[in-house]
């Protein structure tokens, strides 16, 4: 669950990652406000896209298990972990 989470955050940030390096290239100063104002909504749309796409994308070629669920139960006094049988 942290590895998702992270992996949405970076995922998330990536485009203005790419743009802050993109105003370096241009010698441009990529901590004025002025730089980011126009780009911002795009930047966050571009982010949001990614993470979402990439998120479905790993949910689709996620492997999975084949046979029935079998719920955690007591077994002789002993806690038994679910599994798939």
């Amino acid at each position: 669950m942290l590895r998702a989470i992270i992996e949405e955050v970076l995922l998330f940030v990536l485009p203005f990652c790419v743009f802050a390096g993109y105003l370096i290239v241009q010698r441009r100063n990529p901590f004025d406000v002025a730089h980011w104002s126009r780009h911002a909504f795009w930047l966050a749309v571009a982010g949001l896209l990614l993470a979402i796409s990439v998120l479905t994308y790993t949910g689709f070629i996620a492997p999975r298990s084949e046979g029935a669920y079998e719920p955690p139960h007591m077994e002789n006094g002993v806690l038994v972990p679910g599994r798939f049988k």
